[in-house]
């Protein structure tokens, strides 16, 4: 009986193991280059959004229009920029006085989809053609459409920042008399105080620490977001339920959709992991507050999260593979 030699396995050279290396890292940094611009130490640098200036509409604008005229805002599930705004409009129960999109991201052509189509477009880029925006904006979520009324029929981008949008849509003009103000006179200065911390540390942080080109650049990135997590926690310690007190504000509204994506994605595929979101008890609670404010659930989907970030985020992930995950119910409210 002939005994079948076994076939050694070839082992890689580590001159080829070198040569990928350099090679993919190659292509990684240009990939990186045009997903998340970077300056000359690696550090991610988030562009500008180019329309800043939204105006709230007068109330007689809005009421004297024929629903088909009303506003539109543009929102994709998985953003968390786009996911304060409508907070804001879920909160301020703003559905009468303003329309939703929900734009789909298409992963093989990099642009968000419109089913079905708004002003004749079934992508945002075309939407933003036809307000006649230069070229060289980016054609983003949240987009606040105005599609034109009897004056004015020419479709308008009215603004694509989110902060500022918060700032728009919670002075939004609306019939009910006791719809919340989430931005009062005299906490305004506190709410900015917030935002100084919020949007560059912790919003902007994540994706710092996610895009980050080299180690000393990742380093810096996660020990200022863990700094600013630790302060808001000893803010909450001594004065909450909410960032500003016992009255919830924008502060709270700009920082939920990154903390309620964290297990998901950002510690995960952003490399958030110095420490876990339950080790800061007060912040954990915080979460577990607002995510029990009726209709907030509505907005999370951690399935379409995962499905965008980790399949679409190539450079990040090269298998597009989407891992599982617990159920985001379960993780809020452990």
């Amino acid at each position: 009986m002939k005994i079948a030699k076994k076939v050694p396995q070839m082992s890689i050279h580590p001159a080829a193991v070198y040569v990928a290396k350099k090679a993919w890292h190659w292509q990684w940094s240009q990939l990186m280059q045009g997903l998340a611009p970077a300056d000359s130490n690696g550090n991610y640098k988030r562009p500008k959004s180019q329309k800043l200036n939204a105006l709230v509409p007068l109330k007689e604008d809005i009421l004297n229009r024929s629903s088909a005229q009303l506003p539109t805002l543009i929102i994709g599930r998985s953003c968390p920029w786009a996911h304060r705004t409508w907070l804001v409009c879920k909160l301020r129960e703003l559905e009468d006085y303003l329309h939703l999109n929900v734009a789909i991201p298409n992963r093989d052509k990099g642009l968000w989809e419109i089913s079905p189509k708004f002003l004749g477009c079934n992508s945002l880029i075309q939407i933003y053609k036809i307000c006649n925006c230069p070229p060289d904006h980016r054609a983003t979520v949240p987009a606040l459409i105005d599609p034109g009324n009897a004056s004015n029929k020419t479709p308008q981008l009215l603004g694509n920042e989110s902060a500022q949008l918060v700032e728009t849509l919670n002075l939004w003009p609306t019939m009910k008399t006791n719809s919340p103000n989430f931005a009062p006179e005299n906490l305004k200065e506190e709410i900015n105080q917030w935002q100084k911390i919020i949007q560059p540390y912790v919003n902007d942080g994540v994706y710092r620490c996610g895009f980050a080109r080299n180690q000393s650049a990742y380093n810096k990135a996660s020990k200022e977001l863990f700094n600013a997590l630790l302060k808001i926690e000893k803010s909450l310690s001594k004065k909450g339920p909410w960032l500003c007190g016992e009255q919830m504000t924008i502060a709270d509204i700009r920082l939920f959709p990154t903390l309620i994506r964290w297990e998901s994605i950002y510690s995960p595929l952003f490399g958030c992991s110095q420490e876990p979101l339950w080790s800061f008890p007060n912040l954990w609670n915080w979460r577990k507050k607002f995510f029990a404010i009726p209709k907030i659930s509505e907005t999370c989907d951690s399935d379409a999260w995962r499905n965008d970030y980790f399949g679409a985020l190539f450079p990040l992930r090269p298998s597009n593979i989407v891992p599982n995950a617990p159920n985001l119910i379960k993780i809020v409210n452990q």
